[in-house]
């Protein structure tokens, strides 16, 4: 197969252009000798004649003009791969891959991909559900550039693989049912639930989670239920069987999701707080279009919080 020669054939076009080989010497910065030896080889290379003597001058032949026709197809794929090579340079396009829990993906992911379909469309983001063992397993193996989880359920700050960016400090709030005793009081404490039946459960992040806040009140919870999914917890709730804390994450807006039956309460004195961070492989956090990701992140977790 014949090897075409970008840097030749731009100096045909300019000889077609211009009209003369001194002319083209002279927008090329060359010298008429070397832009005459270039157009030869590139003769030889396609084994076709490429110029012929009209007078004192030279004009392009046939064959010239029909490799220039192909050419410039070629001219406007490379103009366009530069431009979008560019933009990729300013983070406006390319492609980053998010990793991220669940609660995560309608409350922070989904709202920034919206944001940067609107200020970068040529950012192509691609999102996977993943829990935070998951995540992190995919981003050390390339799988995705960036993965959301809780701080608790991440590496650590010295971590020499992953680089750590906060976003968002996700309240805690008690969900109880609408005609519970404590629904309406004011001032509420965790420590006051301390003899409630509550569900959570029975194991991994959340779990560890509600153990952990209600201990930090003074307590041990009583597991009365076990659930994962926040419909089947708020379900329960909204049945008289027990209490429950929700991320306010989970809950986009107060009450959204509950039902009639539920109570969504702030608790003012000992607030307890998930930590929502971002990681991404030590470096890449310099990346353009990473970059782009986590400020659209960075800008739904503060007016979230």
């Amino acid at each position: 197969m014949t090897e075409w020669d970008i840097k030749k054939l731009r100096i045909l076009r300019t000889l077609r252009d211009r009209g003369t080989v001194t002319a083209t010497a002279q927008a090329l910065l060359m010298t008429p000798s070397a832009v005459s030896q270039q157009l030869s080889n590139l003769a030889k290379q396609l084994n076709v004649t490429l110029l012929e003597a009209h007078g004192r001058r030279v004009r392009l032949t046939d064959a010239a003009h029909l490799v220039l026709r192909h050419a410039e197809v070629v001219f406007a794929q490379l103009e366009r791969a530069e431009a979008e090579l560019e933009g990729y340079g300013r983070g406006e396009s390319g492609e980053v891959r998010i990793g991220a829990f669940s609660t995560a993906v309608p409350a922070l992911v989904v709202p920034a991909v919206r944001r940067l379909r609107e200020t970068y469309p040529g950012l192509d983001v691609r999102v996977r559900e993943a829990e935070a063992a998951e995540a992190y397993e995919l981003l050390s193996d390339g799988a995705v550039d960036l993965a959301l989880s809780l701080a608790a359920h991440a590496p650590t700050v010295r971590d020499p693989q992953f680089a750590r960016i906060p976003l968002l400090a996700d309240p805690l709030d008690v969900a109880l049912p609408a005609g519970h005793a404590l629904a309406a009081t004011p001032g509420l404490r965790l420590a006051d639930l301390s003899g409630e039946a509550w569900i959570f459960g029975g194991s991994g992040p959340w779990s560890e989670i509600t153990r952990a806040a209600c201990e930090a009140a003074g307590f041990v919870p009583e597991q009365a239920h076990s659930a994962a999914g926040w419909t089947a917890i708020l379900a329960m709730v909204e049945a008289g069987m027990g209490v429950a804390l929700v991320p306010r994450m989970a809950v986009a807006e107060r009450g959204r999701g509950t039902g009639a039956g539920v109570v969504m309460r702030v608790l003012e004195a000992d607030q307890p707080r998930r930590h929502v961070i971002a990681a991404v492989r030590r470096g890449a956090e310099e990346g353009a279009g990473v970059g782009r990701v986590l400020g659209a992140l960075r800008g739904i977790a503060g007016e979230r919080g």
